[in-house]
């Protein structure tokens, strides 16, 4: 069976940060998400989940912008996809652009949210944004580790909203909007 060349422009975003794997695809007229908990296995999964993404989009394997969630997160988790979008990225001659994992938590909220992923031993990792269109607009508090307490204080009664792993529409999207060529690694 042969697949159809793909349409312009196609966009993949992953992210490896948390113990979730996230993935989404884009291209004119579809998108496609896919997320599963797979703990300290992303290396073993991600090459493999993607490939899945591609084929039941019914595209070739094949994007010209790939998105990275650049953590903070796990050492290796965010090693490995980082590896992995710019070797796609070098492979497919497609653009790789970073955006911090925070910005995939804020897909479906509105207005000034606080956003955190657990950093462990009673400890956030969490920034407090604008958020409109389903997109980061600005930055109110920076993205910093701190305990859960210190966070509720700096998030001021704004809702906070905390999840596991992010999503890859939402990273998808703000790495389109605002997504940086030039991105460094943030580790928990």
């Amino acid at each position: 069976m042969s697949v159809p060349p793909a349409p312009h422009p196609v966009t993949l975003a992953l992210d490896t940060a948390t113990p979730f794997l996230a993935l989404a695809l884009a291209w004119p007229g579809g998108e496609r998400t896919w997320r599963e908990e797979v703990g300290r296995a992303h290396a073993e999964r991600l090459a493999g989940a993607t490939a899945e993404l591609f084929a039941a989009a019914g595209l070739p394997f094949w994007a010209s912008t790939v998105v990275i969630g650049t953590g903070p997160g796990s050492y290796t988790g965010v090693r490995v996809g980082a590896s992995y979008a710019l070797g796609l990225g070098r492979v497919w001659g497609a653009r790789v652009l970073g955006v911090p994992t925070l910005e995939g938590l804020v897909g479906g909220l509105e207005g000034e949210v606080a956003v955190s992923l657990d950093a462990r031993r009673e400890n956030v990792y969490g920034a407090v944004y604008e958020v409109r269109g389903g997109v980061v607009r600005r930055v109110i508090h920076p993205p910093h580790k701190g305990s859960l307490t210190e966070f509720g204080a700096l998030a001021a009664g704004r809702p906070h909203h905390r999840d596991p792993a992010p999503g890859g529409l939402a990273l998808l999207r703000a790495g389109l909007d605002h997504g940086q060529e030039e991105w460094a690694l943030a580790y928990l």
